[in-house]
């Protein structure tokens, strides 16, 4: 950026001179700005001036630009230069705090010491602080002028406001990929910041749309906000601007008097009872999303009389309601998706057999809402010699791809499983040698159990081997629980010549004791680490040993902590007590 022209001049190092500042903000208020502004570093450094600030402090923006702002300006009242714990400026900076003053003696390029009037505001970069915007006064103008560049400051604040609150909306409802939360933050955000009442509406199918929010200040009328109810046709004409927007049309801003206006449509009362309703005395209506991808509207409403919307909130609101129906359309691709993996997962976890007067329960949990659906699996099957096959599984990747690999493991396993007449640590070599030419799987981990032994009467024999998964969990009938922590090989996948063959281990199993496979979203949670997850399960476990097979399945995933973003499946074994 040059000095001159009315363009801001910056400082010439890459990394220093990017501003906080959108380019239509430069561009539509700082180049024809009677105000001096000036952009400082964290370090109290020029990195920006506009031309009123070459004029005001009489130095050429070449001149000023990496100068230390305090001891380039700051004097006292005779000239001297000031101490820097005594600038308030720079402890503005080091607050990262809004802050003004009225006084402040600054010594211009010629020599003259002029009294300014200045206020700073802290500048973000994607969260990061990174400067002041700092706009100065000649405190010794005349008060209609000082009137004048008050005006011109008040609407620089109000628009840094505006791109502060546009930035906001965009990075909060990034962070969801699902509607109804979406909408909820959108609420919050808008709701009083920017308007006294916001209302959503959404196309749901062909012509209906549905009011699916209404947001409205403290002490607001209830009754609005939990009107949400499908709306007459949005496809029929009529003087709405609620139909003009979901058909396409350009964002529409109503004052008074546009309000008073005869309704001729279905919708047009709806919306016009709305606006009645919160004392509306002006009202914006944009288009949620761009084009024909138009998903829906939003319905900003004012009660101020002194405090109208004008076209600058119509062009921010216009803006948001892009950047929404955006995160709108996001939402129900993933939703979609997710269903489709979830009903898939669902369907190829087949019934579990319960062999004699041994019993099986599984339980499936999808991810949290906005989270992303895995590959967690779980089965349990009888092999052609009656032997009892057990399996939990967890394919890397979270997405349809990563569902459709787990179906693909577990139709090989049970093939390979079936009459194999070796240790388990065998098949599962065999699925690993297989896994790269027929399944589209990268990574996976898993545990094979095999349970030897009469299914009335036992005595019972585990043998199993794991692929880098979780160890089993066996709890005992007279109190104890310890983890089956032998037979770990490399998980599935990993590069050939890593390893020899897969260990397989062996354990007796006491009657009435029950085992627990489980995949790593149960232990797992976001900030703490596996040997704590590992203990929290031992210990609910322990806590539930004694219940029926089925509770215990219910409520262990419900005792661990929340937080965890993945899918957990469980199996449980129990043995029949003597």
């Amino acid at each position: 950026m040059t000095g001159g022209g009315g363009v801001v001049a910056s400082v010439g190092d890459e990394g220093r001179r990017r501003s906080a500042a959108e380019p239509g903000f430069w561009q539509r208020v700082v180049g024809q700005l009677g105000t001096a502004l000036m952009v400082v570093d964290p370090a109290g450094r020029i990195l920006a001036v506009n031309p009123a600030a070459e004029r005001l402090f009489g130095h050429a923006a070449p001149a000023m630009l990496g100068q230390d702002a305090h001891d380039l300006l700051h004097r006292d009242a005779d000239g001297r230069r000031i101490p820097r714990e005594q600038c308030t400026l720079l402890r503005a900076v080091a607050e990262r705090a809004e802050t003004r003053e009225e006084g402040r003696v600054c010594l211009r390029g010629d020599g003259r010491l002029i009294a300014t009037y200045w206020s700073a505001s802290p500048l973000t970069d994607d969260g990061a602080f990174s400067g002041m915007a700092v706009l100065f006064t000649d405190a010794a103008g005349d008060r209609s002028a000082r009137r004048e560049r008050a005006a011109y400051t008040r609407a620089l604040e109000d628009l840094t406001e505006r791109l502060t609150l546009v930035a906001e909306i965009t990075d909060v409802l990034g962070q969801t990929l699902e509607t109804d939360e979406a909408l909820a933050r959108l609420g919050r955000l808008l709701v009083p910041r920017l308007a006294d009442w916001a209302a959503v509406d959404l196309r749901v199918g062909s012509g209906q749309v549905h009011r699916v929010a209404a947001t409205g200040p403290e002490g607001r009328d209830a009754a609005q906000e939990d009107w949400q109810e499908h709306l007459p046709e949005a496809g029929e004409e009529g003087g709405s601007p609620l139909v003009q927007v979901l058909n396409g049309g350009d964002p529409v801003l109503q004052h008074e008097a546009d309000m008073a206006a005869p309704v001729t449509s279905a919708v047009a009362t709806v919306h016009s009872g709305f606006l009645r309703a919160t004392g509306a005395r002006s009202a914006v209506t944009v288009p949620l999303g761009s084009g024909p991808q138009v998903t829906g509207a939003l319905t900003l409403v004012r009660t101020d009389p002194a405090h109208p919307f004008d076209t600058d909130d119509l062009s921010v609101v216009s803006d948001i309601g892009r950047r929404v129906g955006l995160v709108i359309d996001n939402a129900r691709r993933f939703g979609r998706q997710r269903a489709v993996a979830e009903a898939m997962q669902r369907n190829l976890l087949a019934p579990l057999p319960q062999p004699g007067r041994l019993r099986l329960a599984a339980r499936y949990q999808p991810a949290p809402a906005g989270s992303q659906v895995g590959g967690d699996w779980y089965d349990a099957f009888e092999r052609k010699d009656g032997t009892l096959a057990l399996v939990i599984g967890d394919v890397v990747g979270h997405d349809l791809t990563a569902a459709a690999g787990m179906a693909q493991l577990h139709g090989i396993l049970r093939s390979l499983a079936w009459d194999h007449t070796g240790p388990p640590g065998a098949v599962v070599d065999r699925l690993d040698d297989a896994m790269p030419a027929i399944t589209t799987v990268p990574m996976a981990t898993l545990v094979l159990a095999l349970l030897d032994g009469d299914p009335h009467t036992g005595p019972w024999t585990l043998r199993w081997t794991s692929a880098g998964h979780p160890p089993p969990l066996l709890l005992t009938r007279d109190g104890q629980a310890r983890y089956l922590e032998a037979g770990q090989g490399l998980l599935l996948g990993a590069p050939p010549g890593t390893g020899g063959s897969r260990p397989s281990a062996a354990q007796s199993l006491p009657p009435g004791s029950t085992l627990l496979l489980y995949t790593d979203g149960l232990i797992e949670i976001p900030g703490s680490d596996l040997d704590t997850g590992l203990a929290r399960l031992r210990h609910h476990a322990l806590a539930l040993a004694h219940e029926p097979l089925d509770t215990l399945c219910d409520q262990l995933p419900a005792r661990m902590p929340p937080g965890s973003t993945d899918d957990v499946a469980l199996l449980a074994l129990r043995l029949p007590a003597p």
